[in-house]
């Protein structure tokens, strides 16, 4: 989630199902149910979200794995001090994230 997030930071995560397309999230991937992901929401499908990085290097999300369950959205960093804040949600227009290669 660089540069959103970065490896170490702690987050605090509200538990909702009202999520938003752009919204920060906390998921797992049916592929994968051990492993939590923090990803951004992008569209629904289904019964779960299209997830994607913001690293767009990165295809650890959605384009790999489908569909994800998401419980719950990321309101505020928390950890390091130096970067305390909300965690805002992104306008995805002139993105393509219809999951085709």
């Amino acid at each position: 989630m660089v540069p959103t997030l970065k490896h170490g930071d702690h987050v605090l995560v509200r538990r909702t199902s009202r999520i938003r397309p752009g919204d920060v999230v906390v998921g797992s991937f049916p592929a994968r149910p051990e492993l939590l992901v923090v990803k951004r929401a992008v569209r629904r499908a289904g019964d779960g979200w299209w997830l994607s990085s913001d690293n767009e290097a990165v295809a650890d999300d959605s384009r790999r794995y489908g569909p994800a369950e998401v419980y719950g959205r990321v309101v505020v960093r928390c950890w390091p001090p130096r970067r305390l804040g909300l965690v805002t949600t992104r306008t995805l227009t002139g993105t393509d994230f219809s999951g085709t290669e």
